[in-house]
């Protein structure tokens, strides 16, 4: 596969309503530091214990070294590291990493929110925009998402897009100072064969009807 075809689609910015999908950027540094630190609590118990993952630490040293590890990825053909916006205002993270070509085309989804704008419907909204491009811009076929059994607003987030549970993966990641068994839910580009987005704006709109 060339580089051209490893690229396609990238960087891309996407729009659904008031949230946006934009490429991670350098200058995204401070906001997202800042807004690592606001929500340490929130997002402690399900970050992987990484020494090469910033979490809530004050200086912005390893947060420039994250962005440009994931920006030398993503010009590579290996990840696709997004922020998420909410009217403009930074929301959160949502990258598509672990790529794998060849016959596989296969890649793991993960994202955090600020927990100010949780239950807006913001994480299942950028989700649904980057499965789609995923599937029929980049041209991938599979889409993990591991989430910990504990973890049952991220668990929503993939249940209400339709993501299959296939099973637990016992002491996958290490996370929060101990081996922690995630689930494996995924999709396929066969199961939305019209859009991830279009079945979330359908389900949206039957729930508001209600």
């Amino acid at each position: 596969m060339s580089d051209v075809d490893r690229l396609r689609g990238w960087p891309a910015t996407l729009t659904e309503g008031p949230v946006s999908l934009r490429p991670l950027r350098l200058s995204d540094v401070r906001v997202w530091r800042d807004t690592r630190v606001r929500n340490a609590d929130w997002l402690r118990p399900w970050e992987p214990s990484n020494p090469e993952t910033p979490l809530f630490r004050t200086g912005l040293g390893p947060y420039i070294t994250m962005v440009a590890t994931l920006r030398r990825e993503a010009r590579q053909g290996l990840a696709l590291p997004w922020v998420v916006t909410y009217r403009g205002r930074f929301a959160g993270q949502l990258t598509i990493g672990a790529i794998v070509w060849g016959s596989a085309r296969s890649a793991q989804v993960g994202y955090w929110i600020d927990g100010a704008l949780a239950g807006r419907g913001i994480t299942p909204t950028a989700l649904a925009m980057a499965v789609d491009h995923c599937f029929f811009t980049t041209g991938l076929h599979r889409i993990e998402a591991n989430i910990r059994p504990e973890n049952q607003a991220s668990r929503r987030v993939v249940e209400k897009l339709g993501f299959r549970e296939e099973g637990t993966r016992r002491r996958q990641l290490h996370i929060d100072g101990a081996w922690r068994d995630h689930i494996c839910y995924a999709l396929t580009a066969e199961d939305v064969p019209g859009g991830l987005l279009v079945q979330w704006r359908r389900a949206r709109s039957s729930v508001e009807e209600v």
